[in-house]
């Protein structure tokens, strides 16, 4: 099919931001100042706090590019090497308090505000268009069979536990892990080599399946209604490093569990076909390391 530019694509110049009609003009961050890490740490992480406040800490540009503009790796083609290998530390402020919606309800203010920052002092330029690339199509294992036990119709209603949840505060941290190791009720958890969904479509696994794979993932089971299941399998990428601390409750991965792909088909009975499709991608015409501050 070729390639082809979406219209709704722009460069983005210094001080200007890539807007969609379905976004609204980024925010701009009150103060930031970026400083380049060069500590040779292992963890880096992006952390929200209260009033307006976002700490960046011992993170590569590239990440910092998907984050802002909720980008799959794969999805963010171009630039030069030092965008994965140089690490950098962000400390900004917006100015009040905004509120965030909920998970995948679109950007949220620090990433709009994120946007700006990086073409202000990145000078970062971009374009989105569509590329035929390989993609993956998450198939029933067998066609026309059916799941592996280990993939099962879930009960559970997770909008009426939503419901009975309503007027009350968010909880502390992450879910616990249910005695015996079980999908967590009406959540996704993905940690080094396992995967937990208890009551969500088989869509909903996709995007995770898209990060772990390096390609998009498509839903092509036919599978309707919600599932739940226990994925357990080799890290793509050989798991934590040694001496990492994993959060409780959290089991190490199993060395000798089989690759993704296989576990897909032994234990939930579906299986990742290679074929090719079209690819939404965000390109990076030119950027610039910042002037620290």
């Amino acid at each position: 099919m070729g390639m082809r530019r979406l219209m709704l694509g722009v460069c983005l110049a210094a001080g200007a931001a890539l807007v969609t009609a379905q976004e609204s003009t980024p925010s701009s961050f009150e103060v930031a100042t970026i400083k380049t890490n060069k500590s040779g740490e292992l963890r880096q992480f992006i952390q929200r706090q209260p009033g307006g406040r976002v700490t960046v800490t011992n993170m590569p540009v590239r990440a910092l590019i998907t984050f802002a503009y909720q980008l799959a790796q794969f999805q963010l083609v171009g630039g030069p090497a030092w965008m994965t290998s140089d690490r950098f530390d962000v400390i900004a402020k917006l100015e009040g308090n905004p509120e965030f919606g909920p998970p995948g309800s679109g950007l949220d203010p620090i990433q709009r505000a994120m946007q700006t920052l990086l073409a202000d002092r990145f000078q970062l330029k971009l374009h989105r268009e569509s590329r035929d690339l390989d993609i993956y199509a998450l198939v029933m294992a067998k066609p026309g069979g059916a799941p592996a036990p280990g993939l099962k119709k879930s009960e559970i209603d997770c909008a009426e536990m939503a419901r009975a949840r309503r007027g009350q505060p968010p909880p502390q941290g992450p879910p616990p892990i249910p005695a015996g190791g079980g999908p967590i009720p009406c959540s996704v958890m993905g940690t080094p080599g396992m995967i937990r969904v208890g009551g969500f479509p088989i869509s909903q696994i996709t995007t995770m399946l898209g990060g772990m794979t390096g390609r998009m993932v498509v839903d092509r089971t036919g599978l309707t209604g919600n599932w739940e299941f226990v994925l357990t399998f080799a890290p793509p990428q050989g798991g934590p490093p040694p001496g990492a601390q994993l959060p409780p409750g959290i089991p190490a991965p199993d060395p000798d569990a089989p690759s993704l792909f296989t576990a897909l088909q032994e234990q939930l009975g579906l299986k990742l076909e290679s074929t090719k499709g079209p690819v939404d991608v965000t390109v990076i015409d030119g950027i610039e390391h910042p002037t620290e501050d």
